[in-house]
């Protein structure tokens, strides 16, 4: 499996913690923001050629920062 590439794994990091703030105080430039965020990480071109487990792996990574 390739490296995950740092834009991608800064942006899945951004959309994690703009969930953490929707939770906390729900709002529609922060649910803009989320979609914005989430479209960025599904059509990233280090996608094309890998399956689910490199996705799972970034959202993984994730998980443990910033919390």
């Amino acid at each position: 499996m390739r490296s995950i590439p740092a834009d991608l794994a800064h942006t899945q990091q951004e959309w994690q913690a703009t969930y953490r703030q929707l939770a906390a105080a729900p709002g529609t430039a922060l649910r803009r923001r989320l979609i914005r965020l989430s479209s960025q990480v599904l059509f990233h071109p280090h996608w094309q050629g890998d399956g689910t487990a490199a996705r799972a792996a970034l959202f993984a990574s994730g998980r443990g920062g910033g919390r």
